[in-house]
């Protein structure tokens, strides 16, 4: 076998075949790396609890709004309440702004936000059920799981949520 010099139309041909091979693994490491960094997983109260959540990422937390759990500031818009998987797990979830019109307690919530070194849940969003019968999937699941244990009920906003599970709560 003789090695020499390599013919111009193929050397030209190598630089574009490698030109484009490079161009394209940089584009797809910088999608992949913008996906990552748009991903909010969701954690329900226990997985909070158990540390699983990790602290200071941008995360989606919910549960149901504990019964009488809501303080609202007199000076500004800062609302704390507690949220609860109603299954013994709850977590502190503090927001400043105006709450959705369907916000109280006993109704089912996602924040999203950021969880602090103390354990408390600084939401920078939070979302409310719309109607009676939608409930986010997240929250679905994990009241289906509390009431397949038998849990739901022990609080007293715990009625019209069993209704809705019995209705067969439905999602988008």
């Amino acid at each position: 076998m003789k090695f020499g010099k390599m013919k111009t139309q193929r050397r030209n041909r190598l630089v574009m075949v490698a030109f484009v091979v490079i161009s394209a693994g940089v584009s797809v490491s910088l999608a992949l790396n913008a996906l990552n960094e748009n991903i909010n997983l969701f954690y329900e109260p226990e997985q909070i609890l158990r540390g699983e959540a990790p602290v200071g990422e941008l995360i989606r937390a919910g549960g149901m709004v504990k019964a009488d759990s809501i303080s609202r500031s007199t000076t500004d818009l800062k609302v704390t309440f507690v949220a609860t998987d109603m299954r013994g797990s709850e977590i502190t979830m503090q927001y400043e702004g105006v709450l959705p019109d369907l916000f109280r307690e006993g109704q089912g919530v996602i924040a999203k936000g950021r969880l602090n070194q103390q354990g408390l849940f600084i939401a920078e969003e939070v979302l409310a059920k719309h109607d009676e019968n939608y409930m986010p999937p997240e929250i679905a699941d994990t009241l289906a799981k509390a009431h397949e244990e038998g849990k739901i009920g022990e609080e007293p906003a715990g009625e019209d949520i069993v209704d809705v599970l019995e209705k067969g709560a439905t999602t988008l």
